[in-house]
């Protein structure tokens, strides 16, 4: 009662698009639903909202999840549910439990935020049944997990059980297109024999929500890339292109189990600054003591020597680096003195590339398929280029990618095996 009466004396703040109200019949209409589309379209923002409506209606237990715990959490429990909250039910007080991470109502319903990484956090998701399951970012969770959480919608809390989905649409070789569009068993291939709702949404569907200088980002976006996150399409991989989307994911979604030992700053550089100028590639990446690598953000810009020097030293000081890896191939020493004359004083180390960028490329694609290289968030532009550059026949340089080329291959010289498997590797191709 203190929940539904905190909801009766709620200021309405918040109201629905068009095609959000949308999403709530879809979400409504069936025990499992799914909504896709384009980036920042409102999707997140309605699932959340629809699951505290139905926490509040009885006493119930509620599941939000994603692949990684991490990222539940900075995407998740401080940033969308918060808002949700204060813009949707502003005077209903919840409890905030951060050693088991969920919230509780003033009902007793809970609303439980978990990840599907790690062992035990797994069992403890599992120790419980939920009238709600969410998974957030579908694309990156595989049918099998899928399957296990759904043994756990199984709450006898009066409530309708309800399976929901959200993610920007992937490739179509994805369990998700098979499932969702298809309507066939992502295991079999046979049809469902059952319908599972779905509903697209865009980011122009939620445009009374967006900075307006939003739509116009994405639309500068790359090709695929534009595709999928701002229409909301399904794509195809890249014909010759040496990383496809499955790559790319399984990058996405591991996590490194070691500890850190080294981080460096990748530069490839470009020597002008005009309209017609390459961009120039600036990439952080970590070796750690499991024999793996992370490739921790991406600085890349079009802009003036001063510019991209300052934004290398930003992130050099911002991810402790040790040292600066820079190509030398355009400007020779142009590259270090840029960086002295803005205040660098630490360790540069040249590399002049006498291969093709393919050549250079393989070996650390090797290290890819072996399970080795682990991609944290906000990387969309390499990971765009990564998938859209085919050698010989791109016209853009990949100034990202050659920039992530020198900061693994520099890492891995630390690591006698894998410096042996990178010239291995090399040797194959020449």
């Amino acid at each position: 009662m203190l929940c539904l009466s905190a909801l009766l004396r709620t200021k309405k703040i918040f109201s629905r698009t068009e095609r959000q109200k949308e999403a709530t019949k879809v979400l409504s209409s069936s025990d499992e639903a799914g909504l896709f589309g384009g980036s920042r379209s409102g999707k997140t923002f309605i699932i959340i909202r629809s699951i505290v409506l139905r926490a509040c209606k009885t006493r119930s237990r509620h599941l939000i999840t994603r692949f990684r715990f991490n990222h539940v959490k900075t995407s998740i429990w401080y940033d969308t549910f918060p808002k949700v909250m204060s813009m949707c039910f502003p005077e209903l007080e919840v409890a905030y439990n951060k050693s088991d991470w969920f919230v509780q109502f003033p009902n007793g319903s809970e609303i439980w935020f978990g990840g599907i990484d790690d062992k035990e956090r797994v069992e403890k998701i599992l120790g419980n049944e939920y009238s709600t399951i969410y998974i957030n970012e579908t694309s990156q969770v595989g049918y099998e997990a899928v399957l296990m959480l759904q043994t756990r919608l199984a709450e006898n809390s009066g409530l309708d059980l309800r399976f929901w989905y959200d993610f920007n649409p992937p490739t179509k070789k994805h369990w998700t297109y098979i499932y969702f569009v298809e309507k066939k068993d992502p295991v079999t291939l046979k049809p469902l024999g059952h319908d599972v709702p779905y509903l697209v949404m865009n980011p122009s569907d939620n445009v009374v929500n967006l900075p307006p200088t939003y739509l116009s980002r994405l639309e500068r976006l790359p090709q695929k890339q534009r595709d999928r996150f701002l229409f909301g399409k399904f794509t195809l991989d890249v014909d010759g292109a040496l990383w496809d989307y499955e790559s790319i994911m399984a990058a996405q979604t591991r996590e490194p189990k070691g500890e850190k030992i080294r981080t460096v700053i990748a530069i490839d550089p470009a020597v002008t600054n005009n309209e017609n100028s390459d961009e120039t590639g600036i990439i952080a990446a970590s070796a750690y003591n499991d024999n793996g690598f992370v490739v921790e953000g991406d600085y890349t810009c079009k802009s003036s020597t001063q510019t991209w020097a300052i934004r290398s030293i930003n992130a050099y000081e911002k991810h402790e680096a040790d040292a600066m890896v820079v190509e030398t191939n355009q400007g020779g020493d142009l590259v270090e003195n840029v960086l002295r004359l803005n205040g660098f004083e630490g360790r540069i180390i040249k590399v002049h590339a006498k291969k093709g960028k393919a050549l250079r490329a393989e070996p650390v694609l090797a290290l890819y398929e072996q399970g080795r290289v682990t991609h944290n968030e906000d990387l969309q532009d390499l990971e765009s280029e990564m998938m859209e550059w085919v050698p010989f026949n791109t016209k853009d340089s990949p100034n990202r990618i050659d920039a992530m080329v020198y900061a693994i291959t520099e890492l891995s010289n630390d690591n006698q095996s894998l410096s042996d498997l990178l010239k291995l590797s090399m040797s194959e191709q020449l």
